[in-house]
Formats: structure tokens, sequence, C-alpha cells
């Protein structure tokens, strides 16, 4: 029988994966103490919550939201890090501390309630900044506007470049 305070546990955690954008699933074996308060630093700088929960829990809370396909990944310890508003932030933050931290694992993430696993967690924390795809789509969309431009003024360029030819050889003959 489950105890209030596990029952109020569940409710937190389904609340949280219930308004999450983004949801990254991350074993910490081996942590310092030092180390585990940096990673919580660094991730509420980005406002990303960090918890550390119990797979039991965690995977009724996940059934509670509708969330499918977690249970191969709920074992060993798990934290939870938890953005409502940014898509990549805690993988990004997450997958840079894993460099220097070995033993932070990223094991899964859910992005936008549908279950992805580590190796796209860490293709979605590679992604470029926002404002470098912005910018990437923006040099996509100006490519063919110039094309365009150039297309719809050469006619009036050639009728320019025959009115200047004519009046040269009209100024020859004279």
């Amino acid at each position: 029988m489950p105890t209030p305070e596990k029952e109020k546990t569940v409710r937190e955690i389904t609340e949280r994966l219930r308004t999450a954008q983004s949801v990254v699933l991350a074993e910490f074996k081996g942590l310092t103490v030092a180390q585990s308060g940096r990673l919580r630093r660094e991730l509420l700088a980005q406002g990303v919550q960090f918890q550390v929960v119990k797979n039991t829990l965690l995977r009724k809370a996940a059934e509670q939201v509708g969330i499918e396909g977690l249970q191969p990944y709920l074992n060993g310890p798990t934290a939870i890090a938890v953005s409502s508003t940014d898509l990549v932030a805690p993988a990004k933050v997450l997958y840079a501390f894993q460099r220097t931290n070995k033993e932070v694992q990223m094991k899964a993430g859910i992005l936008t309630g549908k279950v992805i696993d580590g190796a796209q967690v860490r293709q979605l924390a590679e992604l470029p900044p926002r404002e470098v795809l912005l910018a990437q789509v923006a040099g996509g969309m100006k490519t063919p506007l110039y094309g365009l431009a150039s297309v719809i003024s050469a006619p009036l360029r050639n009728l320019a470049y025959g009115v200047d030819a004519l009046a040269k050889q009209r100024a020859q003959a004279g």
C-alpha cells in the first residue's frame, strides 16, 4: 500500500511530466556532493528542475500522463531534468556536464510526450543554438530570393544593354 509521501511524490512528478517540454533521464553513479551541487546550479541557471526519483514512482507518473516506452530505461539510480519552457536545455546542460564528469550518463528523454533514447538525447544536445538555426533558415531563404530577383531583372537589364548598344551604333554611324 502506497504511503501518503509516495502518493504526493507521484503527483508532483506527474504534474512535471504533464507540463514538460522536455525531460532527460540520467544515471549519476559516483558523483560527489560538490559535482552534484554544480550540476544542479547549472541546470537551475537554465530553468531546468533536477530531481532524483525512484524508478517505480517515475513509472507510475509516466503511466498517469500516458507516456509509453519508458520502462526499459528505469533501472539503476535515476534523476530527471525537466524543462517546461526549453526543448533542448536539459539535454545541452547534461551533455556539457557529461564531457567532464563521466559518472553522468543520459539514459533517455521525453520530448513533447514521446520517449527518445540516449543517442537521440545526445543528438538533441548537439544541435546548434536557436539563433544559429534561425540564421541558417534565413540564409537558406535569402539565396532563392536573390536568384528570383536576378531572373526578374534580367529582361530589363538586357533591354538596357540593347538600347545602349543601339545608341552607340547610331552615334558611330553619325
